[in-house]
């Protein structure tokens, strides 16, 4: 298999291989481990609800592992777990999130380079691209990575904040999931042609539809637009085709609207069980890779998951800080009512 540039993404275990499809595999392999806990923690009622990204981990952990950490920034969704453990984000506080501890996260998003959770749907691109229209202005060579998906892509922010990029040449690249599911609703009812990269030529920007089950082709494509967009060329659209192995959320049942056939056929393009027959056959790994590999992902994802779990609560005032600037009356009214309810 053919080798990728440079993984910059969480620095490898002290006894980790390091070659990049080593680096994705294991990026890969503690996410499914960390998703698979985080369902777990939602199911015994210590997360209010998850959002599961099983089946996009080469989507995620390929886009993200091609940015430059010093100079770029990703604007996530609420589905972009691998990628913030493939830029090296304190995953206690990324889960804190979906804890409800904490708004958006309790990490750092200056420090690590990637933005708080972001709910809203399509939320993240006007984000990316105001960020990277700045950026520009300063001169500091960073590019926006924006993640969103096939059902943002809907979005009125989504079109215009392309449209917007387009025109004034922002260094963005706009990453889309394409799952096939915006919720219950399939792609061939919710985009008009079935591809979202073929609109990037309405936007004046070049697009590119990849296979995104493929952690090297994901990297591949996110590096190029990167590279592109750093040099002066102005946005792109990359449009990783996946799907989406587990229901929309905790609280979704996908066998009121999904057909059992489709999710054993996409069963067999796991990206995870492709990586590693694909290390195998180029005699890049063998059991005992695997096996080191195993110990080490769950080993990480059961700390982060009794660390979250164990993490403590905040002080219901929170509510009232960082709102605004200056808090405004109403906000302090608000305030004394809540004080004087709680004694």
């Amino acid at each position: 298999m053919s080798q990728p540039r440079s993984v910059p993404g969480a620095p490898p275990a002290p006894d980790a291989p390091t070659l990049p499809a080593h680096r994705f595999y294991e990026l890969m392999r503690t996410a499914r481990l960390l998703d698979d806990e985080a369902v777990a923690l939602q199911r015994q009622g210590v997360f209010p609800a998850y959002v599961s990204l099983r089946g996009q981990e080469a989507a995620q952990v390929g886009s993200a592992a091609a940015l430059d950490r010093e100079r770029d920034f990703a604007f996530p969704t609420y589905r972009e777990m691998a990628a913030a453990l493939t830029l090296g984000v304190d995953m206690v506080g990324y889960m804190a999130s979906h804890r409800a501890l904490w708004h958006g996260g309790t990490y750092d998003p200056i420090a690590s380079r990637f933005g708080s959770v972001n709910a809203v749907v399509g939320g993240p691109v006007p984000h990316a691209v105001g960020w990277a229209i700045g950026e520009r202005l300063r001169g500091s060579g960073g590019c926006a990575l924006a993640y969103f998906g096939d059902g943002a892509s809907s979005e009125g922010d989504v079109h215009e904040s392309m449209n917007f990029a387009g025109v004034f040449g922002a260094p963005v690249v706009f990453l889309c999931q394409n799952n096939q599911w915006a919720l219950s609703v399939p792609l061939d009812r919710q985009v008009a042609g079935g591809s979202v990269a073929a609109r990037a030529a309405g936007y004046g920007m070049p697009g590119v539809r990849v296979d995104g089950n493929d952690v090297e082709a994901v990297y591949e494509a996110t590096a190029e637009a990167l590279q592109r967009a750093r040099g002066g060329g102005g946005p792109s659209i990359v449009e990783a085709f996946t799907y989406r192995a587990a229901p929309h959320s905790t609280s979704d049942d996908t066998g009121r609207y999904r057909d059992p056939a489709e999710e054993r056929q996409w069963r067999d393009q796991d990206p995870i069980d492709r990586l590693g027959a694909a290390m195998r056959t180029a005699g890049l790994a063998d059991d005992a890779f695997f096996a080191s590999v195993e110990d080490r992902a769950r080993a990480e994802a059961e700390r982060i998951r009794d660390a979250v779990s164990a993490a403590p609560e905040p002080a219901p005032s929170d509510m009232f800080e960082h709102v605004y600037r200056e808090p405004t009356e109403e906000l302090a009214r608000q305030r004394r009512a809540w004080e004087q309810e709680a004694l």
